[in-house]
C-alpha cells in the first residue's frame, strides 16, 4: 500500500496527539492536520479529577505538545464528513481533504438534566475542572451520582475538603468494575472517610433548576450545594452523522483500529472494538488504551503494521488516598486467586484468572512499577482459577508508582 499524502485528525484529544507523534516517529514527512475544538489545545485529562481539583497550579501541567513536528491545526469543531469525498467541514465553513482519516473525537459526558435545566455539573474538560474547584470551595455538603472511577475520585476530592458527601447510585461503588471483592473493601475505607452511600433501585433525577439535589425513585429527595453528574460518557459522533461510521457505541474499529472505510481509521474514547463470534463488542475508554489506539491507527493510515498491541488494559485511580492499579481485563468476577498483603490494611497484591486464560494483576495501596503489574498479569494467566494463596509480604522497597 502506498502511504497517503496527507493525513488528517479530527480530534485534539490524547488518542488524537499520540497518533500525530506517531506518524512522524515513523517517518512520515506528508501534510499532518488536527481538527480540535477546545481553545486550551491538547492536554491530558485524567489528572482533572485528581491533581486539577486540589491544586490551581495542575492546571499548566497538562498541555500534549506538539511542538516542532510540523503539525497544522485548525481551531474549530468538525460539523460533517464525507468519507466517500473525503473531506471533513468545520464549524467555521472550511472543508478539508485528506489521503487518511483518524477520528479521535473522544467522548462528552453524559448529563441527566432535562431539557432547559440549568446547573448540571460534569468532569470532562478542563473548564469544568476549574469549575468544580470554585464551587468546592464554598460548598458545605455534597452529592455525587456515580460511582465508578470517576465519581469516587470527586467524591475523594470533597472528603479531602471535609465535605461531607453521598454517592448515589444502583450499584455499590465500583462493583461493576472491580468485583466484590474490592468492592467492599473500598466502600468501607470511602465510609470512614466521610462518603456515604445511596443505593438507588433505578436511576435518579437531578432536581431543583439550578440543580440542587436528585430524586430518588423510591420517593427520596436529597439536597446538596454541590451536585456532580459522573453517569459515564457518551461518544462524540455527531459530527458523523449520515456516514455509516458511528453507532450508539461509537466508531467501531477493528485490531488494526481500521473502520469499515477504506483510509478511515479511528482510536481513543470514541472508539469500540467490534465483537466476533468470541468476543462481544468493548469500549475501553482509559487513558491507556488511547495511547495505543493512537499508535496503531497512525501505522495503519500508512499501512504499516503495528508496532504493539491496539488495546492496553492498564488503569489507575485514586480512591479516599488510596492508589489502586489494575493490568489486565475487567470487570473482576468472584474471589481473587492470589492475595499479598493485607486488603483491609490497604496494602495488597491480587490476582484473578479469567475463564480465556489471561490473568489481571491489582496492586491494591501497594507502591508497584507498572512493568512489575504487567509482568505478574502476564505470568498468573496460568494459575488454576479459583485456587487462593494469601501471604503478608511487606512491599519491595524502592518501588514506585
Amino acid at each position: 500500500m502506498t502511504a497517503p499524502r496527507s493525513v488528517l485528525i479530527v480530534g485534539e484529544s490524547l488518542a488524537g496527539t499520540t497518533a500525530a507523534r506517531h506518524l512522524r516517529t515513523l517517518g512520515h514527512t506528508g501534510p499532518v492536520t488536527i481538527i480540535g475544538a477546545e481553545e486550551e489545545g491538547a492536554y491530558s485529562r485524567p489528572p482533572l479529577s485528581k491533581a486539577v481539583l486540589k491544586d490551581p497550579a495542575a492546571d499548566h501541567t497538562l498541555g500534549l505538545s506538539l511542538g516542532g513536528l510540523d503539525i497544522g491545526v485548525i481551531r474549530s469543531a468538525a460539523v460533517a464528513a464525507e468519507p466517500r469525498r473525503r473531506t471533513v467541514t468545520t464549524a467555521d465553513g472550511r472543508q478539508v481533504g485528506y489521503d487518511a482519516l483518524i477520528v479521535a473525537t473522544g467522548a462528552n459526558a453524559r448529563r441527566l438534566a432535562a431539557p432547559g435545566q440549568r446547573g448540571e455539573l460534569v468532569l470532562r474538560t478542563l473548564d469544568d475542572a476549574r469549575r468544580l474547584r470554585t464551587r468546592l470551595a464554598d460548598a458545605a455538603t455534597a452529592i455525587v451520582i456515580g460511582a465508578g472511577f470517576l465519581g469516587m475520585e470527586v467524591a475523594s476530592a470533597c472528603a479531602t475538603r471535609g465535605i461531607p458527601v453521598t454517592v448515589v447510585d444502583t450499584d455499590r461503588p465500583l462493583h461493576r468494575i472491580l468485583g466484590g471483592h474490592l468492592s467492599a473493601a473500598i466502600t468501607a475505607r470511602a465510609a470512614a472517610q466521610g462518603i456515604r452511600f445511596v443505593q438507588a433501585t433505578g436511576f435518579a433525577a437531578l432536581t431543583g433548576d439550578p440543580v440542587s439535589g436528585v430524586a430518588l425513585p423510591d420517593g427520596t429527595e436529597l439536597t446538596a450545594d454541590l451536585v456532580v453528574t459522573c453517569a459515564g460518557e457518551v461518544p462524540c459522533v455527531d459530527w458523523l452523522a449520515g456516514t455509516g461510521l458511528a453507532d450508539r457505541l461509537g466508531v467501531g474499529v477493528d485490531d488494526a483500529c481500521a473502520t469499515t472505510f477504506p483510509g478511515v481509521f479511528a482510536a481513543g474514547d470514541v472508539t469500540y472494538l467490534r465483537g466476533n463470534a468470541t468476543r462481544p463488542h468493548r469500549r475501553a475508554p482509559f487513558w491507556s488504551n488511547a495511547v495505543a489506539q493512537g499508535k496503531t491507527a497512525a501505522a495503519s493510515a500508512l499501512g504499516l503494521p503495528p508496532s504493539g498491541p491496539s488495546q492496553d488494559d492498564y488503569f489507575w485511580t485514586e480512591v479516599a488516598g488510596l492508589s489502586v492499579k489494575i493490568v489486565g481485563h475487567l470487570p473482576l468476577l468472584g474471589e481473587p486467586a492470589t492475595v499479598e498483603g493485607s486488603v483491609a490494611e490497604g496494602r495488597a497484591l491480587l490476582t484473578w484468572t479469567h475463564t480465556d486464560g489471561t490473568a489481571t494483576a491489582v496492586a491494591y495501596g501497594r507502591r508497584k512499577p507498572i512493568t512489575a503489574l504487567r509482568h505478574l498479569a502476564a505470568t498468573s494467566g496460568s494459575s488454576t482459577p479459583g485456587v487462593r494463596s494469601e501471604t503478608n509480604h511487606p512491599a519491595s522497597a524502592g518501588s514506585s508508582p
